[in-house]
C-alpha cells in the first residue's frame, strides 16, 4: 500500500444504509444514532465494497451521481478470440462453447500458444503430415499420436478423433506392469447427454397436457404472453386453469439402460487408476489447473489434449437506475478504443495529498508517523469541469476507531477555477500571468519563504486547482503484544465532499423552463477517505 492515497465512496451504500433504517423502523427496532449514520467509518466491513479510485468509477450524466460496478450492469457486445482477433456470432458461442473454433490451441503443458507445422521435410505437406507444435516446451501432438490430413479446419479434426478414441475400447496393455492402462470404458459423456436429454423430453412429454408452460418442444417458456396469462391465473383463481381441481403428478421413472443415459459406475476403474500412478508417477500426472483447461476429465499428461483458445467478450455498462449506457467499446476487435466512456474523474473534484514541509528539513516517513505530533498537508483539489466549482468540505474532530487523531481542516469553502482548454490559456497568457502574480502577492510566497498557514485562507491557487492546509495530530497506538487488527495502526481521514456548479441545460430537459432558462444550479455531495500513512505503535 502507497501513502498518500484517496478513495471515492459511492452513493450505493447510503441507499442501503436508508433501506435499513426503513426496515427497521418498520419492525420496531431503534435506529443508531444520527452522529454515526452521518460518519463515515472507512474501518467497517462494508466500506471494503464501496471504496474504489476515482478513475475506476464511472458518471452517470442522467441521475447526476457516481456509479460503481454494484450500480451498473454489463452486457456483453462481442465475441472474439484473442489470438486469431475473429469476432464470434454469440449463435456460435451456444453451439460450439466458449471456444475458438479455428485453428488457436494453447499448449496443455505450459498454456503457450500452439502452431500448425509440418513433418514433410520439403516444407510441403502431404496428407497426415500436420501436427500441433508448441515453440515454447517443444510439445507436440505426436505425444499423444495425432496427426492431421490438412492445416485447415483443426479444430473439427480433433472433434473427429476425440470421438473415434471414446467410442473405441482400450486393448493396449502396459510393457512394464503388464497391466490394463486405460480405465474400463466409458460412454461418450457428449452422447451420454444427448441421450439423457432425449430420454427426459419423452418423459416431460406426458405432462404437457397438465402443465400449460410447457412449450410444443417439451421446453418450459416463461416469456411469451399467453404463459404470463396464464401464470397469472394459476395464482388468481379465474380463467380454465384455475377453475381446474388439481391432481396429483404421476412419477417419472429414471433411466434404465446406456441408450436412456445410464452410467454405471466399474469397481475397477479406481484400482485402473491407481495402478497408472504407481506406473507413470508424480512426474507423469496432470495438475489441477491442466485438468480444468481440458474439455474431457484427463489425470495424466498422457491423455491432455490441445486446449481451444477461451474466448473474450468486450462488454458495454448501463446504470442501474435509469438504464442508460455509460461504457461503450467501439466495434472493432482490433481496436481498444471506446465509442462512450463517462468516466468519474472527469465530472467529480480530484482530492489528492502531499505533505507541507520546509526543503531545509527531512522528509516525513509516511511509513512511520510520530505520534502525538503535529503535521501539515496539503490538500490538492483538481476541478475537471469547464465552469467553477464551489467546494465545501467537512471532516469529523476525531477520526472514527479505537485509536482516535485530531484532524483540522483550516480552509473548509473555497473555490476552484474552470477547466479551460490548452489553447485557451496559451491565447489568454498575459491575463493567466497577471492573475498568478496577484494569487502569488496574496499568499505571501513559498514554503522556503517561511509561510505560515492561517486559518480560512488557501495556500495556493492556479487555473483549475486549489491546495488546502490540513493539519493532524496522530493517536498513540498502545498495544500489549502486538495485539492489533489487519490495518488498524493506517491513519485514514473521512472526508465528506460537497460540490456546487452551474451547468448548462438541454432544451428536451423540463428544467430548462427556469427563470435564467439556460443553467440550472447543481450539487454533488459524496464521501472521500484520505490515507496518510501509518503511526507507530507503541508495545506496553
Amino acid at each position: 500500500m502507497s501513502f498518500p492515497y484517496s478513495y471515492v465512496s459511492c452513493s450505493c451504500i447510503e441507499a442501503e444504509h436508508i433501506a435499513r433504517r426503513i426496515g427497521a423502523a418498520a419492525n420496531g427496532v431503534q435506529a443508531e444514532e444520527e452522529q454515526e449514520e452521518k460518519t463515515f467509518d472507512p474501518r467497517s466491513p462494508r466500506a471494503n465494497f464501496s471504496l474504489s479510485p476515482l478513475d475506476h468509477l464511472v458518471w452517470c450524466e442522467d441521475c447526476n451521481d457516481i456509479r460503481c460496478e454494484r450500480c451498473v450492469i454489463s452486457e456483453i457486445c462481442y465475441w472474439y478470440c484473442p489470438s486469431c482477433l475473429f469476432e464470434v456470432p454469440s449463435s456460435m458461442v451456444k453451439s460450439e462453447g466458449n471456444r475458438c473454433t479455428r485453428n488457436c490451441f494453447n499448449c496443455p503443458i505450459c498454456t503457450a500458444p500452439m502452431t500448425v507445422n509440418t513433418l514433410d521435410a520439403d516444407g510441403v505437406g502431404v496428407a497426415g503430415s500436420w501436427i500441433l507444435a508448441c515453440d515454447y516446451c517443444n510439445w507436440t501432438t505426436l505425444d499423444i499420436g495425432i496427426e492431421f490430413d490438412k492445416p485447415t479446419n483443426v479444430f473439427s479434426q480433433l472433434v473427429k478423433l476425440r470421438q473415434e478414441r471414446m467410442e473405441r475400447a482400450p486393448s493396449k496393455r502396459s510393457a512394464e506392469t503388464e497391466e490394463p492402462l486405460e480405465a474400463p470404458p466409458t460412454p461418450n459423456p457428449a452422447a451420454r447427454f444427448d441421450n439423457l436429454k432425449a430420454f427426459y423430453k419423452s418423459q416431460l412429454s406426458s405432462t404437457i397436457s397438465a402443465n400449460p408452460l410447457m412449450s410444443p418442444s417439451s421446453e418450459f417458456n416463461y416469456n411469451s404472453p399467453s404463459s404470463l396469462a396464464r401464470i397469472m391465473n394459476l395464482y388468481t383463481g379465474t380463467g380454465t386453469y384455475g377453475k381446474k381441481t388439481p391432481s396429483k403428478p404421476s412419477t417419472m421413472r429414471e433411466s434404465a439402460d446406456l441408450s436412456e443415459g445410464l452410467s454405471l459406475v466399474d469397481p475397477e476403474a479406481d484400482q485402473a487408476v491407481m495402478r497408472k500412478i504407481q506406473a507413470r508417477g508424480w512426474h507423469g500426472t496432470a495438475s489441477l489447473t491442466q485438468q480444468a483447461d481440458q474439455v474431457s476429465p484427463s489425470r495424466f499428461l498422457a491423455d491432455l489434449w490441445p486446449v481451444p483458445t477461451l474466448l473474450r467478450t468486450k462488454k458495454a455498462k448501463r446504470c442501474r437506475a435509469c438504464r442508460h449506457i455509460l461504457v461503450k467499446p467501439e466495434t472493432k476487435i482490433q481496436s481498444t478504443r471506446y465509442k462512450l466512456k463517462l468516466t468519474a474523474n472527469n465530472y467529480v473534484p480530484n482530492l489528492s495529498l502531499q505533505p507541507l514541509q520546509a526543503p531545509s528539513l527531512p522528509p516525513i516517513d509516511l511509513e512511520a508517523l510520530q505520534p502525538s505530533k503535529p503535521l501539515q498537508f496539503l490538500l490538492l483539489v483538481k476541478n475537471p469541469l469547464f465552469v467553477p466549482v464551489k467546494v465545501t468540505l467537512a471532516t469529523p474532530a476525531q477520526t472514527p476507531g479505537r485509536f482516535p487523531s485530531t484532524v483540522t481542516m483550516l480552509c473548509p469553502q473555497f473555490e476552484v477555477g474552470a477547466n479551460i482548454d490548452v489553447w485557451d490559456d496559451a491565447l489568454g497568457a498575459e491575463g493567466g500571468r497577471q492573475s498568478s502574480r496577484t494569487l502569488k502577492a496574496k499568499s505571501g510566497g513559498g514554503p522556503s519563504e517561511g509561510r505560515i498557514a492561517e486559518a480560512g485562507k488557501v495556500w495556493d491557487m492556479g487555473g483549475n486547482w486549489t491546495a488546502v492546509v490540513v493539519e493532524v495530530v496522530c493517536a498513540r497506538i498502545r498495544t500489549r503484544d502486538g495485539e492489533l487488527a489487519e490495518d488498524e495502526d493506517v491513519f485514514e481521514i473521512p472526508v465528506f465532499v460537497r460540490t456546487e456548479y452551474e451547468a448548462e441545460v438541454t432544451e428536451t430537459d423540463p428544467k430548462a423552463l427556469l427563470d435564467d432558462g439556460t443553467k440550472e444550479k447543481r450539487e454533488l455531495a459524496y464521501w472521500c477517505v484520505l490515507g496518510i500513512g501509518r503511526i507507530v505503535k507503541t508495545v506496553e
